[in-house]
Formats: C-alpha cells, structure tokens, sequence
C-alpha cells in the first residue's frame, strides 16, 4: 500500500464539520481507482489537521496527484480551509 499524509493549519473559523463535509463530498464525486481509506484526525487544540490517504498502489497515488481535475478541485474545495501550503509527505505503508 501506498499513500500520503498531510498536515495542515486550519484557516480561522473553519471546524471539523466543514472538513468533513468536503471529504464526504469528494468521495461521493471522485471514482478513484486503486483508492482505499482516508483518514482525517483534528489535533485537540482545533487548529491543526492530519490526513492520510491509502492507495493499493503507488501508481495509483501518482495518478490522482497527477491529475488536472485533482488540483483543480484542491484549489477551489479544500485550499481555502486551510492556511498557507500543507506539508505532505508520501510513502509505503507498513502496517
């Protein structure tokens, strides 16, 4: 398995709910082969994020990451709730 995890600054005023909602909704959108699970985790002091993505393959993470339509949904959706650039870091699951 492959994938990658973010971590991020909320922007002010953005809560779990508006997190969640646009996850649930680009799930319902987004037929993604070889996608498996995403993980969000809200750090206990509300303003930072954790979210990892599980992918059968690491073919088929680049293909997503490499996606027009990803970053264009990335820019209009989740950009704006969250402050400055993430750090992402990508690689092999273990476990």
């Amino acid at each position: 398995m492959y994938g990658t995890t973010m971590i991020a600054t909320l922007a002010d005023g953005v809560g779990a709910e508006q997190i969640r909602t646009e996850l649930e909704t680009w799930e319902k959108e987004h037929q993604v082969d070889g996608f498996l699970s995403s993980h969000v985790m809200l750090a206990d002091d509300g303003t930072r994020m954790v979210n990892v993505v599980v992918f059968e393959t690491k073919q088929a993470y680049e293909a997503l990451a490499d996606d027009p339509r990803q970053d264009a949904w990335w820019r209009e959706h989740f950009a704006p709730l969250v402050t400055g650039e993430p750090q992402w870091i990508d690689g092999t699951w273990i476990s």
